[in-house]
C-alpha cells in the first residue's frame, strides 16, 4: 500500500521533535511491512489543504494523519467525504479517537501497529453535516475550552494545567440554558448546564468510546448546577465515577436535533476539542461503518 503521512509540525508532541529523523524512521518501518510511505511535515495552517490533496490523489491507498484531536478530527472529516482509509498517529494531549481505535500512544509503537494493521470501518457522526469522531458539546464544555484557549501554554503538560485553571474559572456561575431535544419520539424541553453528544457511547470509567461500531450516539446531559456541584462533577470525571452523579443523565439514540430557543449572540459549541459557532438548531446523527480506517495490529507493536 502507498500511504501519505501528513504531520502537523505545530501540534502536540510533534512540535518538539526532529521530524526529518522521525519521517526517516517511519518510512523504514512501513517499508519493512511492505508499504511505501510519503511523509510530509507541514505547518498547522497547511494541514487541511495537504490532507485534502493526499485524500484526493489517485495513487494514495491510505492517509496517515499525525497531530492532536483537532487535526485528527479534520482528517476524519476529509476521509469521510473521500472514502479514503485513514490511519491515526496520536500526538496530542488527549488522543481520544486514537484511544477508541486502540492505537498505541507511543509514536514508534503506533507506526508499527499501523504498518501491520488492516483496513476496516467504524462509525462517524455529524453535527449539521460536519463530521466528528469524538464529541459535540455545548454549555460547560464549550466554556472550559473558550477559557483555556485564552491562556498561554507551550506543552502538553502546560495545556493540562491550563485546563485545570479553566475548570476553576468556569465553576464561577456555571452556565444554564434552555434546550429542546427533538427525536422521533417527540420533543423534550429541559433546562441544563451542559450537553455532550458522543460518537458511540462512552466507556464505563472513560471519557472516550469503548468501541466505534455500536451505531448509536451517546447523549449526556448535565442538569443545572451550582459551583460546588460542578466541582464535584469534575472530580467524578477524574475518578471515573461520573455515571454515579445524580447531575448527569444519559441515553443512546441514532439521531437527535438540539434546538436552543434563547441562544445568545456569539454562543459557541465545541466539536472534537475545537470551538465553532453554535447554530440555533443542530441535527446530530451517527453514520454506522461509514469511516474507513486502518485498524492497528497492537500485537505487532509489542514485538
Amino acid at each position: 500500500m502507498r500511504f501519505i503521512a501528513v504531520l502537523n509540525r505545530d501540534g502536540g508532541t510533534l512540535r518538539t521533535m526532529d521530524l526529518d529523523a522521525f519521517c526517516a524512521s517511519a518510512r523504514a518501518i512501513f517499508e519493512r511491512h511492505g508499504h511505501v510511505l510519503d511523509c510530509q511535515a507541514v505547518p498547522g495552517s497547511e494541514v487541511e489543504a495537504r490532507l485534502r490533496e493526499a485524500a484526493n490523489a489517485e495513487t494514495t491507498d491510505a492517509v496517515l494523519a499525525g497531530g492532536g484531536d483537532g487535526t485528527i478530527s479534520t482528517a476524519a472529516g476529509i476521509a469521510f467525504e473521500s472514502g479514503k482509509p485513514l490511519a491515526i498517529l496520536p500526538a496530542g494531549t488527549m488522543n481520544l479517537f486514537a484511544r477508541a481505535l486502540k492505537v498505541p500512544l507511543e509514536l514508534d509503537n503506533a507506526l508499527e501497529a499501523i504498518a501491520a494493521g488492516q483496513i476496516g470501518s467504524v462509525d462517524v457522526a455529524t453535527a449539521n453535516d460536519r463530521a466528528f469522531v469524538h464529541q459535540f458539546g455545548v454549555g460547560i464544555h464549550a466554556r472550559l475550552v473558550r477559557i483555556r484557549d485564552n491562556m498561554n501554554y507551550r506543552s502538553r503538560v502546560g495545556k493540562m494545567l491550563a485546563s485545570l485553571r479553566a475548570i476553576g474559572a468556569a465553576a464561577i456561575n456555571p452556565p444554564q440554558f434552555e434546550a429542546e431535544f427533538r427525536t422521533s419520539k417527540g420533543v423534550e424541553k429541559r433546562r441544563v448546564s451542559g450537553i455532550a453528544i458522543s460518537n458511540n457511547p462512552l466507556g464505563n470509567r472513560q471519557i472516550h468510546a469503548e468501541g466505534l461500531n455500536a451505531g448509536v450516539l451517546g447523549i449526556y446531559v448535565a442538569a443545572p448546577m451550582s459551583t460546588w456541584a460542578l466541582l464535584r462533577l469534575t472530580l467524578d470525571l477524574f475518578m471515573g465515577t461520573w455515571r454515579d452523579s445524580p447531575m448527569v443523565s444519559e441515553r443512546e439514540i441514532e439521531e437527535v436535533t438540539l434546538h436552543f430557543p434563547k441562544r445568545k449572540r456569539g454562543a459557541q459549541a465545541v466539536i472534537d476539542g475545537e470551538l465553532i459557532k453554535l447554530d440555533r438548531s443542530v441535527t446530530l446523527r451517527v453514520h454506522p461503518g461509514k469511516l474507513k480506517v486502518v485498524l492497528p495490529n497492537v500485537l505487532a507493536a509489542a514485538e
